[in-house]
């Protein structure tokens, strides 16, 4: 059995290289077309979509939009130069921005957060560049299941 298993991507719906990554390894097992890293799995979407339809479409995967942990963890696809909806959104409950999950924003992700509009979206670069855009954009977007 080989250590590594290829994953490649079609230059024509994702720029950048192929993604190479050890299987089995690092208590990972994703299901097909998803790629497993750091005991997570990540669904990286070649079509575009609504904040709103993408959210719907990680649900329907029991999965949701990326949720960060810290800015390393799409080291993978850091040659990527594409924009991704990522789940975190502007509560007007709590004045502040939350994951889907409700839990709050580590400041030193994003520490230009405050310049950005609560009316909008979140669109994140695996460089670590994060930008508002209209929700009603379309986007491609990255879903995540966590193993552990």
């Amino acid at each position: 059995m080989a250590a590594f298993t290829k994953l490649s991507i079609e230059p024509a719906f994702t720029p950048g290289p192929k993604i190479e990554l050890q299987k089995d390894s690092d208590c990972c097992s994703c299901q097909e077309k998803w790629v497993g890293y750091r005991c997570n799995c990540y669904f990286i979407s070649s079509e575009q979509k609504t904040w709103n339809e993408s959210r719907h479409l990680c649900a329907s995967q029991k999965s949701s939009l990326l949720q960060l942990q810290n800015t390393d963890e799409l080291d993978f696809m850091s040659s990527s130069q594409q924009f991704y909806w990522i789940g975190l959104s502007y509560s007007e409950e709590h004045t502040a921005w939350l994951w889907e999950n409700g839990s709050a924003l580590s400041q030193y992700l994003f520490p230009l957060l405050e310049t950005f509009n609560p009316k909008n979206c979140i669109a994140y670069n695996p460089n670590g560049n994060a930008l508002d855009e209209p929700c009603e954009d379309k986007n491609r977007y990255i879903c995540k299941q966590q193993l552990i």
